[in-house]
């Protein structure tokens, strides 16, 4: 029986404003690489400031999948990023391209790299409409609160305001009586890809100060005026790409409801948060190689050792694709 060889993936992970979108570029030149971006929120049109989505100028020439493909409005899914990253992979190798998943959303990339299996849980629409009702009524940190008493790891992992997954995790939990958590754990059998994962780390301190720096340069760049645009055009406040970090507590802001320091101070702790939140999901993924860029003086050093990681697993020589 002739064995065929499992299609090579390259991934780069790590929490917000660690600097994976400029190593990315630089990898994915020296390997020949198309970028899918493993972001929940760069699928949507018009949404540029607040999801620090690439620019055009900025990609080299490198061909990107998966943002802007959306308008705000659209409920977008990781089951549909399954689906999606199913159907661009191959379509690069046949490219003679190498397929690179970019991004931090946690359960996004690790759901392509272990095929997760989310048909097989179903659904209950009644008691979904329950809980949109319950975090309505008594909010989000209350909807968080129910998953932390049966879920508590995935509660660990969502965003109060991630209100969409929130209530999916108790569907599950409601319909199958298992937690979403347990459900992914049993799921992670082997890859159907040859993966190679790197995973970028730094000192906490350091990371945050990046994190409130990238802020400052948001508010800078029209963060509010973009948010306010997407107000204007009618997207609801209780649409999924409204609930991404910047955009819900500016929308609040610029309905009345804060001032904008409090605004900007609670996203600034909440990003924080995220932060903590993406790193202690990578960590429980397997197969990662970590790297610590807290130390790392150059920027060609930390790309160096990353392709010296990529090279190494995928047995390709640095001197030709150096060429």
């Amino acid at each position: 029986m002739t064995v065929h060889p499992k299609p090579k993936l390259l991934v780069l992970v790590g929490p917000t404003a660690i600097g994976k979108t400029q190593l990315s570029i630089e990898i994915a030149r020296s390997f020949h690489c198309e970028i899918i971006s493993g972001d929940s929120m760069q699928v949507y049109r018009h949404m540029d400031i607040g999801t620090a989505k690439i620019k055009k100028e900025e990609m080299g020439g490198i061909a990107h999948h998966l943002i802007d493909i959306h308008d705000p409005e659209y409920p977008y899914s990781v089951a549909e990023f399954q689906e999606d990253c199913r159907r661009l992979i191959p379509e690069i190798h046949g490219r003679n391209r190498l397929p690179f998943i970019v991004g931090g959303t946690g359960l996004y990339v690790e759901s392509v790299c272990y095929e997760y299996r989310f048909s097989e849980v179903g659904a209950d629409d009644a008691f979904r409409q329950e809980q949109f009702a319950y975090a309505e009524r008594a909010g989000n940190e209350a909807l968080h609160a129910k998953l932390a008493a049966v879920d508590p790891e995935s509660a660990v992992k969502l965003h109060p305001n991630d209100r969409r997954r929130i209530i999916r995790a108790l569907e599950v939990y409601h319909v199958s009586g298992r937690p979403l958590s347990s459900l992914a754990a049993a799921q992670k059998r082997e890859s159907p890809y040859d993966l190679c994962i790197v995973g970028l780390t730094m000192d906490r301190q350091m990371l945050y100060n990046r994190i409130e720096d990238r802020i400052d340069g948001m508010l800078r760049q029209g963060l509010i005026e973009e948010v306010a645009s997407l107000m204007e055009r009618g997207v609801r406040g209780d649409a999924i790409s409204m609930q991404g970090l910047g955009y819900k507590e500016i929308s609040s802001y610029l309905r009345g409801e804060a001032t904008l320091e409090d605004a900007v101070t609670l996203l600034k702790r909440d990003t924080r948060h995220f932060a903590k939140r993406q790193l202690s999901w990578f960590r429980h993924m397997k197969d990662i190689r970590w790297m610590d860029v807290t130390n790392a003086a150059h920027f060609s050093e930390t790309a160096d050792e990353l392709k010296k990681i990529a090279a190494g697993k995928f047995r390709i020589d640095l001197e030709y694709i150096s060429e």
